[in-house]
């Protein structure tokens, strides 16, 4: 039986730079085995405090294989996620209309929750999402730190900071429909694959654990996961189904670094 910490082990994302360095020397940094994305369109959704940058290596890759990636606009993933939702709604949208396919979503951490909501609210735009670590069955089982962190965010947005979530947006009115949103029934018709790593640093991997999605395991820190080379294996076949006829997407899988 696995030995649960109480908290994630943020000591474990100590190696991000490593992973990131693997990731460069791999040979799906330089397309091998990679299938051409044939101008399919994809949109990165970053994490809680990460903006579009933290992003921006995946985007190069998925752009060099052919993908029509477009990125969420926003500059720190802090503010309120209804109005996230909304703004990504019309991303999609603009995406959509320009290509003339449905858009598959890839969301690390917070921005894969989003996308789920996104996803369940729009599947006429929605072929698929691929969420990195995204606590979608209980946003707030994260390590302590980054509660803290949540919580100063808040209470500065309650404070009438613009750009903020405020702590309405936590348990108020504010996102009572994204709330509500977020446990619903997914879409049968929309793909959805749930990466999570046993050794998370930030976010609880049983939080990621989605009934609704195929579930495929790493070894990796949670902002590495976004860098690792076999995440990026798992984004590449996920993206390739994500255009196909959907079906019953509940299993389980464990790929190994």
């Amino acid at each position: 039986m696995d030995v649960i910490p109480r908290v994630p082990p943020l000591w474990r994302e100590s190696r991000f730079a490593l992973e990131a360095a693997r990731l460069l020397r791999s040979p799906v940094w330089h397309g091998e085995g990679v299938v051409p994305g044939d101008g399919r369109p994809v949109l990165l959704v970053p994490g809680f405090l990460a903006g579009d940058g933290s992003l921006g290596t995946m985007t190069k890759w998925l752009r060099a294989n052919g993908y029509w990636t477009s990125r969420a606009g926003i500059r720190a993933n802090v503010g309120c996620s209804q109005e996230a939702c909304a703004r990504l709604e019309k991303r999609l949208e603009t995406l959509a209309d320009r290509t003339g396919e449905k858009v598959a979503i890839v969301g690390q951490s917070r921005g894969g929750v989003l996308a789920r909501v996104v996803a369940y609210r729009r599947p006429d735009l929605v072929s698929g999402i691929v969420t990195l670590g995204a606590p979608t069955v209980s946003m707030l089982k994260v390590h302590p730190l980054v509660l803290l962190q949540v919580g100063v965010v808040g209470a500065l947005g309650t404070g009438r900071v613009p750009g903020l979530m405020s702590l309405s947006c936590l348990r108020g009115a504010c996102c009572q429909s994204f709330r509500t949103d977020l446990p619903a029934q997914f879409p049968s018709g929309v793909r959805y694959v749930s990466v999570y790593s046993r050794s998370d640093g930030i976010v609880d991997w049983r939080a990621c654990l989605d009934p609704a999605g195929r579930h495929t395991e790493v070894h990796t820190s949670h902002c590495g996961m976004a860098a690792d080379r076999v995440t990026w294996h798992v984004i590449d076949q996920a993206l390739q189904r994500c255009h196909e006829k959907a079906g019953p997407s509940s299993s389980t899988l464990a790929l190994a670094a």
